[in-house]
């Protein structure tokens, strides 16, 4: 199954999990990381487009981010939070590509497909993750993290800093 397939949300979206058996199990460790405390600034990434997002593809984002800012930083010098969660399920009708498999193949019949993945729907210039940083040389380290990231996920990326100076939440 390749992502690409499922980067436009088609159709609604089907997140009753409990009339699918089977369902994927989610492969996001953690959705926060660093540790809360005040900080100066708040650095989000941003999707400029309305897009699908695989599970996978937000985590391996998330652990990016987190390892670059680490060493730079330090485990205790940043806060990070992901802003979505995948309910969408997403399915495939698997095909069968061999020799006589138009014997066994049920093709379009019964085509529902079954539950491979989990996704994300995103709409325009909605946040997908926050990075909360103190200092001027941590706020490069944190745009530096979030733009190696973002060649994880599908679409156009936008980084936007924002003034916090209070409590990260």
């Amino acid at each position: 199954m390749h992502g690409a397939n499922y980067r436009y949300g088609r159709g609604q979206v089907f997140t009753r999990k409990e009339y699918i058996k089977g369902k994927p199990q989610i492969k996001i460790a953690k959705f926060q990381g660093g540790k809360r405390a005040t900080y100066e600034y708040c650095v989000q990434l941003l999707l400029k487009e309305k897009l699908q997002i695989r599970h996978m593809a937000i985590e391996s984002t998330r652990l990016a981010a987190n390892k670059t800012l680490e060493k730079t930083t330090g485990e205790s010098g940043y806060y990070s939070r992901l802003r979505i969660y995948p309910h969408n399920l997403l399915r495939e009708n698997k095909q069968i590509a061999t020799a006589g498999a138009d014997r066994v193949s049920e093709g379009m019949r019964r085509s529902w497909g079954k539950a491979t993945s989990l996704g994300a729907r995103i709409k325009q210039e909605q946040c997908i993750m926050e990075l909360y940083v103190n200092g001027e040389a941590h706020l490069g380290a944190a745009k530096k993290a979030l733009h190696g990231a973002c060649v994880k996920l599908p679409g156009t990326p936008l980084i936007k800093v924002i003034e916090w100076n209070k409590a990260s939440p």
